[in-house]
């Protein structure tokens, strides 16, 4: 029975027919580096405290319902992603 892919399955699957994947060098140390980039990327060892309106923040906390997210983490992905010009302007 062959296995139904999605499409971006079905995309990495291309790419890797057409030989677009190269093996990393040094596996253990590369994979160590990301491992240690993880940790610090997802290490939260500061705190901010703000003031914002009730309004914002019950709006806030809708949005983070949505995405299925603590508030507080929700404001924190908009900041990392925000710090990282990832975050996308809704047209």
């Amino acid at each position: 029975m062959k296995a139904k892919l999605t499409k971006e399955e079905k995309e990495l699957l291309r790419g890797f027919e057409k030989g677009e994947w190269v093996p990393v060098a040094d596996l253990p140390k590369r994979k160590k580096e990301l491992i240690e980039y993880a940790r610090n990327t997802l290490r939260k060892d500061k705190r901010l405290n703000i003031r914002i309106s009730e309004r914002d923040l019950v709006e806030l906390q809708r949005k983070a319902v949505r995405e299925g997210l603590p508030y507080q983490a929700y404001v924190a992905s908009i900041i990392h992603k925000f710090v990282n010009d990832t975050l996308v302007e809704k047209k």
